[in-house]
């Protein structure tokens, strides 16, 4: 009688993603503006409504005690960094939140991905749609400074695209930390530690050089503060080498948290 032959099983493996292809991250950004116009009022009322709202008590509160900035009214100087602040609401919390309860409690992405979209195509759709939201949201504090006398600039066109790619950064990063927490319970953590630091120490309110030497250097560090700059130096000027330095770490930033975003949406989607 012969002995059995001994086989062993090839471990399964998840087959390595394919070519990354436009037409699924249409059909994401399609899926969203979808979405947005039946819920567009509410959305656009909060992410309006908050940075104004800021603007006019920092500017006319603590404009009317600290008067000038950096050689500027305190008024046009809390302006440009309250549109890098609005950037970063509007697309850190529904990077955080929104993609959150997608994937948790809706399990929209499981429906996605029985489509032709890999999670690269997901993870860059859902980003760029926020970003997008948040570079046209952003610019509304600096119309409203515009009305109350900053001056206009032809720089100040560059103020969208720096609130696009920020945005788009910002999201990816979000989307990454949302995938990162073990609960929604936890992310009052990222909320409180990590968000709220990004917009105060960033150069929004009060310059960098107020600060101890070793928050400086941390606050270069933050990618919100080289938007700040760019966001003021589009209108009060800026020379072509600092501009080309913030806007490489901004690059760099998106390219980071984009690798992160997808590594992580990857593991707890596929993997």
């Amino acid at each position: 009688m012969t002995e059995p032959i001994a086989t062993t099983a090839a471990p399964v493996t998840a087959a390595p993603p394919g070519r990354f292809e436009l037409a699924p991250v249409r059909g994401v950004l399609a899926r969203e503006w979808a979405l947005y116009r039946r819920s567009w009022k509410p959305t656009t009322f909060a992410a309006l409504v908050e940075p104004i709202i800021f603007l006019l008590a920092f500017g006319f509160g603590l404009g009317s005690l600290v008067g000038a900035v950096s050689g500027y009214r305190y008024i046009d100087f809390v302006a440009t960094g309250i549109v890098a602040m609005s950037v970063l609401f509007t697309s850190m919390f529904p990077g955080l939140i929104d993609t959150y309860v997608r994937r948790v409690f809706q399990h929209t992405y499981d429906g996605m991905l029985a489509a032709p979209v890999d999670v690269r195509e997901l993870v860059t759709a859902e980003g760029a749609w926020i970003g997008l939201k948040a570079g046209v949201y952003g610019c509304a504090p600096l119309l409203v400074a515009l009305a109350f006398g900053l001056p206009p600039a032809p720089g100040m066109l560059m103020v969208p695209p720096v609130a696009l790619v920020t945005g788009f950064g910002f999201a990816l990063t979000g989307i990454w930390l949302s995938a990162a927490v073990p609960s929604i319970k936890t992310m009052d953590y990222i909320i409180s530690g990590v968000i709220t630091p990004l917009f105060l120490v960033a150069g929004t309110f009060f310059p960098l050089d107020t600060l101890p030497s070793w928050a400086q250097a941390l606050a270069k560090a933050n990618p919100l503060h080289h938007c700040v700059e760019l966001v003021r130096g589009a209108a009060f000027g800026i020379d072509p080498a600092s501009a080309a330095l913030h806007w490489g770490a901004l690059l760099l930033f998106v390219a980071v948290a984009w690798c992160l975003a997808v590594f992580q949406m990857r593991r707890r989607l596929i993997d």
